[in-house]
Parts: C-alpha cells; structure tokens; sequence
C-alpha cells in the first residue's frame, strides 16, 4: 500500500559551509519535485551552498508546513535538524554526506533510488527519545536545551579533574572526580558514550546511560537508569568546567552550579528507507564479525 500522500511537501537540509553539497542538494530537490513532492530548502543551507532554485524556508516554516525533512549530511547535520524540528514532529531521513553515519541510513551513491521507494510508500518510522538539560545557577536557570545525543559534563582546556556529585530522583548515588560525565539516550549510546566504554542501548530501550570520563576511581563504571529518571549534577570542583550537548560546547560552569537531565517532552521521529535493521547497521559500522 502506498503511503506517499505522507510526504507531499518535502524540506531539503544540509551542513553549513559546504558548497561541494549544492549540486547533490539540487539533484535531489529536482528528483523529488518530478516525483510531485513541493521541495522547498533550508534557508541557511540554501545561502551557504548558493543554491537559489527553491524556496528557503526557516525550521518553523518547515515544521509547520513539511511532511519529511532530507538531511544530506553525517550524524552532525542530523542532530542538528533534531533539536530545530522536535518541536515540530517533522519526521527526519538521513543521507549519508559524511564519515561514520549511525543516523544517516541513505547511502549517496543509491539516494535517488531510495528515495523513490520511500515516497512509494517502502519505509519505517520510529520515534526516538531525547533529553531535556538545563543549568541552575543559584535560583536561575542560566542554560537549558534539547539533545538527541547526550549532555555531557567536561573538563575544559586546563585538563584538572573537576569533581561533582550525582543524584537520580533525588537520591544520592556517588561523589566523583573524573574528566567528566555523559549522560547519553539510546540514540547517542553509539557517541560519544561508546568511546568512553559505554553500554550501547537499543533505540527502543526506555533508559538512559550515565557514563564517566576517566574516572579517578576505576571502580566508577557506566550505569543505565529509567528514562523516567530526574538526574542531578552538582559541580563541587569545577575549574574550567563546561556543559556540551551533541557535541556542541555551550555553557561554562562554576562551582555549585547544578545540571539538570530529564526526558524531553519531545521526541524526533527517524524514516527508514526499506531492508533497515538497526543491528546491521552496528555490524557494518563497527565492523562487527569480521576477520583481521
């Protein structure tokens, strides 16, 4: 059964300053008009690649009036399309413009091809959970945001320890001196998190991982709590210490300050194009099951 009703106004979104994407950006935009799609491009995208064959388009402008965002990109772009368009529940496809690509399922080479089938009506949808941070400085919220990925607390560029204590539901769990902490979804457990030696979770796993930078203790290991949890992190030593989510440095920290984690409201719905299996997907990059 077709479902290509779903997916009549179409938005086109890709990485900043990168002008070598424009021609693959009209070649898709084309594509997808002749299918009968209204195509219309992300305005900073449009400006930064010199792409003037489309309507520009804000993210609001997008999320209320697109059926589907096309992200050309890697996991970056993707994130970033995330946070600006959760609020919208505008359904996310990747195509794969970067190096690893956990979210970016359309491979370049077979876009067109994919992408037809998708409008045909050959897809899956699945929601994925994102949090919700924000900073507490005193009795003001000085910082708040969304992540697809985590939120993680990090030494800056001095390089000390920072310390801090963590409590989930308002239960004190453990006092620690590491580089820091991640606190990743299922989606961002594939991250930075696994780098860290992170549990990888399945996207349907209703948790999320807490995971500690080079911890001083090695006893401290990664654990997974509800994703209904209230997480709390309050910096006792904090020289330096900053607040990135998805990847993106944003606030600097002092002492006291508390971060707060908790589900968003929001959730980022993924299309998939036909045959995805997200454990193919692990094995093909991390190169699970092969020989050396």
């Amino acid at each position: 059964m077709s479902r290509s009703a779903s997916f009549k106004s179409v938005a086109l979104i890709g990485r900043y300053n990168t002008p070598a994407s424009a021609g693959t950006l009209v070649q898709l935009g084309e594509f997808l008009a002749a299918r009968g799609s209204r195509v219309c491009m992300e305005k900073d995208t449009a400006h930064s690649c010199g792409v003037s064959g489309f309507p520009m388009s804000s993210y609001e402008k997008i999320g209320s009036e697109c059926d589907l965002a096309v992200v050309l990109g890697g996991d970056g772009s993707m994130l970033s399309a995330a946070r600006h368009l959760a609020a919208h529940g505008v359904p996310l496809i990747g195509i794969n413009h970067g190096r690893l690509g956990f979210m970016t399922d359309i491979a370049a080479g077979t876009m067109l091809e994919t992408l037809g089938r998708v409008l045909d009506g050959e897809y899956s949808m699945e929601e994925r959970t994102m949090l919700s941070a924000r900073v507490v400085r005193g009795d003001a919220t000085i910082f708040s945001t969304l992540a697809l990925n985590d939120v993680v607390v990090n030494k800056g560029a001095v390089g000390r320890l920072i310390e801090f204590l963590v409590r989930i539901d308002g239960e004190f769990v453990y006092d620690l001196r590491s580089d820091g902490l991640i606190v990743a979804t299922p989606t961002g457990s594939t991250a930075y998190a696994l780098s860290s030696n992170g549990p990888i979770l399945q996207p349907s796993m209703p948790g999320f991982a807490l995971v500690p930078i080079c911890p001083h203790t090695l006893s401290n290991r990664p654990i997974t709590v509800s994703e209904n949890s209230r997480i709390e992190v309050v910096l006792k030593r904090a020289i330096d210490a900053r607040l990135h989510f998805d990847g993106q440095p944003q606030c600097d920290l002092h002492e006291q300050d508390q971060v707060l984690v908790t589900r968003a409201e929001q959730k980022i719905r993924f299309v998939h194009p036909p045959g995805y299996s997200y454990f193919a997907m692990l094995r093909e990059k991390l190169h699970w099951g092969e020989m050396h």
